[in-house]
């Protein structure tokens, strides 16, 4: 391919001849007239040749590919000639332009002999000698050359360089599994929400206090990356508005990105033609491209207002709102007086501070309506707590459920449902507090796509900024979890027996068979009663679970509480005395299968005798065992077998600080103990909750969820 580089600076030599025939002023260059016939048989001797050895050398090249190659050149060389010659047109050199072209093309063919990189020297040379004769003066000869070269290869040169750099980027970008992009978006999503926040509070520093940026010096330094607008109103109002942008910005909001340009847009405006602040506006624009490169970061749908986030804006808002009070009363003729203010306190007049005052109220305003635009979208995971059972019951029938599977009937907790190919393969239960998912227990349904599901419902929990806290949950689960991104903390430990071993014969049995005896001399007996129970059962029921409570109010959400719904859900165990009363009862968990048998409510009445917990767990032991369970849930012994060692988490030593020394406040060692003697092995469960946020506040939501009865 390069013999034909030069056919089209052949072809048009044919060109500069007739030109030098038939131009008057381009006969001087008929002394040349040898190179140019000599070029101009360059392209017909080629083509003349390549067609005679195209069976042999030049197998594979056709004509039509010949006839490409040729016409591509001479639009090549025909092209930069013209370029040329309109170099020195916009230089409005006073010159015979078409007396230019074959000069042109015979310093090309000089430079083409002379086997110099880009023609340097030898075209240059040429071209000096033979303008001036032409009668261009010497200076504007170099001024002509050296635009040339510069806008024909210097630019081309620095253009190739960058689309070099930008595909050397790409590469990096392909290679690094799209780290370095990543790592770029975020660098300017904070430097721009950093900006952002400190623009505003400038912004509003500078009209609270208007001539604090030229007293100050520090600040008067930073002064131009706030866009003070001449108007005190608009000042305060742009700054609130600002701020509420930032808010959104900070948050990865997407709707926030188009109120924020335009806030921007209009300041860089302003800054540009009322201020006519160059620095002001070039800040502007720089905000404005950070926001532009940050927008791939901008995905969530919605704003999740918390507490914290209310705080830190009513204490910007607050505590400007005091100062501008506070300068307001120090600029009044009373104040004055009998003080001195200083100077940089100074308003102008009164209606300056007035007018800022206004802008005060109006930008709240604007703060609010920007607020309830982020926090509104139609989300997906509020909506109501009653229970599809059909839907749940298909997907327990399908798969089975779990040790917490039950828990839904109590129609206190909302379902997510993952779906494959449209059918529900994974049911997670939460309950929403503040900006925190609260689920509960381990995933129910198909453990073969729980990794999937998680990924999903943390990803869309993420989208609509919130976050997912999952609470007992075990082991494998945690693992799963913290492969996206998750942290945990153990809260305990689940006390399993395994029914197939356990019998009351032996030495270690010992005291629970006697106390077993004592109950069946004395006439206690245990019945097993399907539902639906009968009103008067339901009302001796109600009668022991109140007499047990003593007027607390029950918990829900990760327990069970007294609803006659959820007691006809599963089979009651009840045990009365000898004269027929009934003195407890315990409920059965439904599980949907037979890997697992585990109760919920276990409730006795003040008559009943000590140890009557024992009678109920040796009764369902032997229930499970008649009925195939191979194992029989204790429940939680929560703080049990956290932060033993040495080198566990601090938030887990300060647990079994707690688990030691908290006996007053829970029976945590007593209820471990009990548990232990029917215990084969324990599992530890785990509270699991966003790396790098607040596990204070993730503890305020749960326990708040735990303690609050909702139905």
């Amino acid at each position: 391919m390069s013999l034909f580089l030069s056919t089209g600076l052949s072809v048009i030599c044919w060109l500069a001849l007739g030109i030098i025939c038939f131009n008057p002023v381009s006969g001087h260059l008929m002394r040349y007239g040898i190179w140019i016939i000599a070029g101009g048989l360059y392209a017909p001797l080629l083509i003349w040749w390549t067609r005679r050895h195209s069976q042999t050398l030049f197998n594979g090249l056709t004509p039509r590919l010949e006839a490409f190659v040729v016409v591509s050149s001479i639009l090549e060389w025909l092209g930069v000639t013209l370029f040329f010659v309109a170099t020195g047109a916009l230089l409005q050199i006073q010159v015979n332009l078409l007396a230019v072209i074959p000069l042109y093309i015979v310093a090309q063919i000089i430079g083409v002999l002379s086997m110099i990189p880009g023609a340097l020297g030898s075209f240059d040379v040429i071209m000096m000698f033979e303008l001036v004769n032409l009668g261009v003066p010497r200076t504007s000869v170099i001024v002509w050359l050296l635009m040339f070269r510069v806008f024909y290869y210097v630019v081309p040169l620095l253009l190739g360089g960058l689309l070099g750099l930008h595909q050397a980027w790409v590469g990096l970008n392909q290679a690094l599994n799209q780290i370095p992009r990543q790592s770029m978006r975020q660098l300017s999503y904070l430097l721009g929400t950093i900006l952002m926040y400190s623009t505003g509070l400038m912004m509003l520093l500078a009209a609270i206090i208007p001539n604090l940026t030229d007293s100050n010096q520090f600040l008067a330094r930073f002064y131009p990356l706030t866009f003070f607008i001449l108007h005190q109103l608009s000042t305060i109002m742009f700054a609130i508005i600002l701020l509420a942008c930032a808010r959104g910005i900070s948050s990865r909001v997407a709707k926030a990105y188009w109120p924020t340009m335009i806030v921007l847009g209009v300041a860089s405006l302003n800054a540009y033609f009322n201020l006519a602040s160059p620095s002001v506006t070039l800040s502007t624009w720089v905000i404005m491209f950070l926001v532009w490169k940050m927008r791939p970061v901008l995905y969530r749908k919605k704003l999740q207002y918390t507490l914290g986030k209310f705080t830190i804006d009513a204490v910007i808002f607050a505590g400007s709102m005091l100062v501008y009070m506070l300068v307001g009363y120090l600029n009044s003729p009373k104040y004055q007086i009998k003080h001195t203010t200083p100077n940089y306190l100074l308003f102008p007049g009164g209606h300056i501070w007035a007018s800022g005052f206004i802008g005060m109220l109006i930008g709240l305003i604007l703060m609010t309506i920007m607020i309830r635009f982020l926090m509104h979208a139609n989300e997906p995971f509020r909506g109501s707590y009653q229970l599809d059972l059909p839907r749940f019951q298909a997907l327990i029938n399908r798969f089975g459920g779990n040790e917490t599977s039950h828990l839904a009937l109590l129609n206190d907790k909302r379902i997510y449902y993952y779906q494959v190919a449209g059918q529900d393969q994974v049911a997670l239960m939460y309950r929403v507090k503040y900006d925190k998912l609260i689920v509960m227990g381990n995933p129910i349904g198909n453990q073969t796509v729980v990794a999937e599901a998680l990924h999903a419902f943390t990803s869309e929990a993420d989208i609509y900024g919130y976050l997912p806290v999952f609470y007992e949950v075990s082991g494998p689960v945690t693992m799963q979890l913290h492969e996206l991104g998750f942290d945990f903390l153990k809260i305990g430990e689940d006390g399993l027996v395994t029914l197939a071993d356990f019998t009351l014969a032996g030495k270690k049995q010992r005291s629970q068979r006697a106390l077993i005896h004592k109950f069946e001399r004395e006439g206690y007996t245990f019945t097993m009663v399907e539902p639906p129970f009968e009103a008067e059962l339901m009302h001796e029921l109600k009668a022991v679970s109140d007499d047990w409570l003593h007027g607390q109010i029950e918990k829900g959400f990760s327990l069970g509480f007294f609803d006659d719904d959820y007691i006809n859900a599963a089979p009651v165990g009840i045990v009365r005395s000898a004269s027929g009363e009934l003195v407890a009862f315990v409920t059965l968990m439904p599980t949907g299968g037979k890997e697992l048998l585990t109760i919920d409510l276990m409730r006795h009445s003040h008559t009943a005798p000590s140890g009557i917990m024992d009678l109920l767990f040796v009764r369902m032991f032997e229930y499970g065992q008649d009925h195939g369970y191979p194992e029989f849930d204790l429940g939680m012994a929560p703080l049990a077998n956290v932060g033993e060692s040495n080198f566990s988490f601090i938030t887990e030593r300060i647990a079994h600080f707690i688990y030691q020394y908290g006996t007053r406040l829970y029976g945590f060692q007593g209820l471990r103990r009990y548990k232990e003697k029917y215990v084969s092995h324990w599992k530890s469960r785990y509270l699991v909750y966003r790396k790098k946020h607040s596990l204070v506040a993730t503890m305020i939501a749960l326990v708040q969820v735990v303690n609050e009865r909702r139905k």
